[in-house]
């Protein structure tokens, strides 16, 4: 299991380049790739994707490619030396008509339109991928070390919260049994409030009414079900796949069974595990979002 956020850098050199390749990956519930730096190589950008996406999943990726071409395969500079001298001349005049000293900076001359020229051919692209593949794959080989370390750690903090959850389940199911024995009590209290006598707890009606609600507040079927989904929960956590999706489904069944058992159970101690056991889970939903 592997967290979603890390941070990976990789270099590599050739006789003909040097490239660096940076990687930091953040949550995000869908795949989202992010690449800056190959302006003059946009065909490697679905090389680039593709290695991505054969490794990682799920999250929101940057990726920063700084690659140098040597300076015989890169552009040359050209300077209209005309254009710089009457540049030069104009600023002089100008100079002689204030009366004061100006001189143009290196600023000056950089800005001006059409007098510094960048010649060179295009970057050859299966040159470049000799340089930036390699420098990809040992930055995306230190992110995956960093998102598996913090992984680690995640899948241990669910495990003990999910124990809790287990725990709470169990007090719930403990209680649950004597709820229909503390109603026929609570029936009983008020037909002597009512000044009817104890055998009329023998009436049909009365004795309907008790197997009504029995039958209303059982949640044996939800706390087999949360079992089943604490056990699968589990399997995941222990597994090496992509767990985030699933894990999060698992998160949206739980709190069904827990809303389920919320709203039959009707009894004020068994209300309190239910509403500890979702502000557990909530934490568990924040962690599994960070999951891949």
């Amino acid at each position: 299991m592997h967290s979603m956020t890390g941070f990976g850098r990789g270099s590599a050199t050739t006789e003909n380049a040097t490239a660096t390749v940076e990687i930091a990956g953040v949550n995000r519930k869908q795949t989202e790739i992010v690449i800056q730096g190959l302006r003059d190589l946009a065909e490697l950008e679905n090389e680039v994707r593709k290695a991505v996406t054969t490794r990682i999943s799920r999250g929101r990726l940057q990726i920063t490619i700084d690659y140098r071409p040597l300076a015989t395969d890169r552009s040359a500079v050209r300077i209209d030396t005309a254009l710089a001298t009457d540049f030069d001349a104009a600023f002089a005049a100008l100079s002689k008509t204030l009366g004061r000293d100006l001189r143009p900076s290196v600023t000056d001359f950089l800005k001006a339109p059409g007098l510094v020229h960048f010649e060179g051919r295009d970057l050859d692209s299966k040159l470049a991928w000799e340089a930036i593949a390699p420098a990809l794959e040992a930055a995306l080989e230190q992110l995956l070390e960093m998102r598996a370390n913090e992984g680690r750690d995640l899948g241990k903090d669910l495990q003990h919260r999910l124990d809790l959850l287990e725990s709470l389940k169990s007090q719930i199911a403990t209680l649950a049994p004597a709820r229909p024995a503390r109603y026929r009590e609570q029936l009983a209290k008020r037909l002597a409030d009512a000044g009817l006598a104890d055998s009329d707890l023998s009436d049909e009606r009365l004795l309907r009414e008790l197997a009504l609600f029995a039958d209303r507040c059982d949640i044996s079927e939800e706390t087999t079900r949360l079992d089943s989904h604490f056990r699968k929960f589990r399997e995941y956590l222990a597994g090496s796949e992509a767990a985030g999706r699933p894990l999060d489904f698992l998160c949206q069944e739980i709190h069904r069974e827990f809303n389920t058992i919320g709203s039959k159970a009707t009894d004020a101690a068994i209300a309190q595990h239910v509403v500890a056991a979702k502000t557990e889970l909530e934490r568990i939903r924040e962690q599994v979002q960070n999951i891949e």
